[in-house]
């Protein structure tokens, strides 16, 4: 009689999603006996809430539209690195051609791509641009290329995003085209990772992952904040909790992002207004203001040396994130620096079910459940 062993298998560190988290999973001959994951180390609505403020009209609407441009960015990531984990390679490099729209999106207003510090407490850094970059021709790239990449960029920022949600649902119909019905893709992920609606609440789930399994339950719906309860969309849900459902309530949530930006546009383009509050014990003055002015420059000196005092006080703030629920909750004993602060990731109720979720499974399966919770282990990472 051969001798069986179990064996353990680690995913991770060197995953890009693995960053000082590792997950490790038993085996037995090829189905999954149990994973354990093991968590290393690794808000600006909170404040208003504490401070007893709220940022503008016009602020606000800018940002639930970068919100939702945040939403499809993370999804279409989640995309293209799913199919990809899972044998689909094309999705990605479609995936990551309309990322570069929308990354151009967060340089034009912040100067940065990916880590933007565009919204701050009272508003937003500054107002939309004008006009957005434009390409220009180099050794590696004609000026007819240029031109055609230019296209949609001779307006403002508004008319770029406008351009983007008209030919946006045609992209994700390419997706679909790719994997919905591709008999590949749904072995892979139909029947795979299911979790009941009642167990998903147990659990702790929430964003699509609670959706998949049919809870229609959305933060932006059930409570709103800043301007969503102004503006039309639905919530996808699916059926069976398994990793195809999850998959379609993904793509159904980029496409109803997109209508929530379109509506974010309209209404920024017939009303102006201020995007930041009048408030010089939380805003800083204006460089040209502060050059010229004593007290202006004096509430410079301290804004930036003392940061501001928050009251004394409590606040739990939430936001319907990509992932799930995120959460942070701010406590101030009246100094300029948070006496507590504890942030509520998703992805750390979602990688807790993982040990629950492969059990019974193959091992290649183990790929598809993490791809399918959109996991980054840097977000749990304590």
């Amino acid at each position: 009689m051969p001798e069986i062993r179990n064996f353990t298998l680690n995913f991770g560190p060197q995953h890009p999603a693995a960053h000082g988290v590792q997950v490790d999973e038993g085996v037995d001959r090829p189905l999954l006996t149990d994973a354990q994951s093991f968590r290393g180390l690794h808000q600006t609505l909170a404040i208003e809430k504490l401070l007893g403020v709220e940022a503008p009209i016009r602020a606000q609407y800018i940002r639930v539209m970068f919100d939702e441009i945040t939403r499809i960015l993370n999804h279409l990531l989640w995309l293209g690195a799913h199919g990809l984990d899972i044998g689909a390679m094309t999705v990605f490099l479609y995936a990551f051609r309309e990322r570069e729209d929308l990354m151009d999106l967060y340089e034009a207003v912040s100067g940065t791509r990916m880590h933007a510090t565009y919204y701050r407490p009272g508003g937003v850094y500054r107002d939309l641009p004008d006009r957005m970059p434009q390409y220009e021709a180099s050794r590696w790239h004609s000026q007819k290329e240029v031109d055609g990449k230019n296209e949609h960029r001779q307006g403002s920022m508004l008319d770029f995003i406008e351009a983007f949600t008209d030919r946006f649902p045609g992209c994700v119909d390419e997706y679909e085209t790719l994997l919905t019905d591709n008999r590949i893709w749904k072995q892979r992920t139909v029947g795979i990772g299911v979790v009941t609606p009642e167990r998903a609440m147990q659990l702790g789930f929430s964003g699509p992952m609670l959706r998949g399994s049919g809870i229609e339950w959305d933060l932006r719906k059930k409570q709103p904040y800043e301007v969503y309860d102004r503006l039309q969309f639905d919530i996808p849900v699916g059926v069976t909790g398994d990793c195809y459902d999850r998959y379609l309530v993904r793509i159904e949530e980029m496409r109803q992002s997109n209508r929530i930006i379109r509506q974010c546009v309209d209404w920024l383009r017939n009303n102006p207004g201020a995007v930041m509050l009048d408030d010089a014990k939380l805003v800083p003055p204006r460089r040209e203001e502060m050059k010229a002015d004593m007290e202006a420059l004096i509430h410079h000196f301290k804004l930036f040396t003392e940061g501001y005092t928050v009251p004394a006080g409590e606040a739990y703030a939430a936001v319907e994130h990509p992932k799930g629920e995120f959460g942070v909750y701010l406590v101030s004993d009246g100094a300029n620096k948070p006496y507590r602060l504890k942030v509520r990731a998703p992805g750390y109720a979602h990688l807790s079910a993982m040990d629950e979720m492969v059990r019974g499974h193959m091992l290649a399966d183990v790929v598809a459940i993490i791809g399918t919770q959109d996991i980054v282990f840097g977000e749990i990472d304590r």
